[in-house]
């Protein structure tokens, strides 16, 4: 309220006497000249209130017993409700990936058996020849090559077999048919009257540790016929030995010490004689007179 004019203090409604209120209202206080209202002052609190409240910000403060508390299965739900599209999205690529190998597979599978039905069938040289020819990237039509080369080599065909031979190979790659196809082209190749390069290829599978047993004293073995058709009865001694070595049980090794027992015998170097000493003694010379 605005100070009264003449510098009288305000008068403030909440101060004044109960008595003069109930003047007022019998209209007494009107007829009265002289102003019995008298200015109530509140005195003034010597030291401020103290902020019963510690010191500090907690406006962020939230009663412990306002905390919720999610259960497990509370937690689940919110998580599949926030990621449902994705796990579904996922499971779906998931069951996409393995019905897709499943059909692969199966397809893979009768295709095999396409090519084995078509193998079987081929009993001629000239359906061999179609078969591996349509086959060239699979076993069997290496296989197949295998087949015709050795029916070359037995017709005595030897250009045939070393083209077939060396098909087959490249068909093969690695394992014992592909050792055997090599085995079989140095044949051929003996056959053709390139002994020189046979002997070569021969030496290359005896030598080889890592082929198999059976392969090496085969090679081993016609080394050793060729060392006696020639006469080398030294070459003939040393495959022998070295069949000894690869596999003494080997049929092959068998027949090589049969070819070695038909040479002949090494003769022994005749030993260097000494010549012998003389007991007599020297002659003298006597002058004459």
């Amino acid at each position: 309220m605005k100070a009264a004019e003449g510098g009288r203090a305000p008068i403030d409604p909440c101060r004044i006497p109960d008595e003069v209120l109930h003047l007022q209202g019998s209209r007494h206080l009107l007829s009265s000249s002289v102003s019995t209202l008298t200015t109530l002052r509140m005195p003034m609190a010597a030291t401020p209130p103290t902020d019963p409240k510690p010191a500090g910000d907690d406006r962020n403060l939230v009663p412990v017993e306002a905390t919720p508390v999610f259960s497990f299965e509370d937690k689940l739900y919110v998580f599949w409700q926030k990621y449902r599209g994705l796990i579904l999205g996922l499971c779906v690529l998931v069951l996409v990936g393995i019905v897709g190998k499943g059909v692969w597979d199966y397809l893979a599978r009768q295709k095999e058996l396409d090519v084995q039905k078509s193998y079987a069938a081929a009993a001629t040289p000239e359906q061999l020849k179609t078969f591996s020819a349509s086959h060239t990237d699979h076993v069997l039509g290496g296989v197949a090559q295998l087949r015709i080369a050795d029916e070359a080599y037995a017709a005595g065909k030897s250009a045939e077999a070393v083209a077939a031979y060396h098909k087959a190979i490249s068909s093969l790659r690695e394992g014992p048919l592909a050792a055997r196809a090599r085995l079989g082209r140095a044949l051929a190749k003996i056959q053709a009257g390139n002994a020189a390069e046979a002997i070569n290829e021969l030496k290359q599978l005896v030598n080889d540790t890592a082929q198999f047993k059976a392969i090496r004293t085969e090679a081993a073995y016609h080394l050793t016929s060729l060392a006696v058709e020639n006469g080398n009865v030294e070459e003939a001694q040393k495959l022998s030995d070295q069949l000894m070595q690869i596999d003494p049980t080997s049929p092959w090794t068998q027949r090589g010490l049969q070819l070695r027992a038909t040479l002949p015998a090494t003769p022994a170097p005749a030993p260097t004689v000494a010549p012998a000493a003389s007991d007599a003694l020297p002659a003298i010379t006597v002058p004459k007179k």
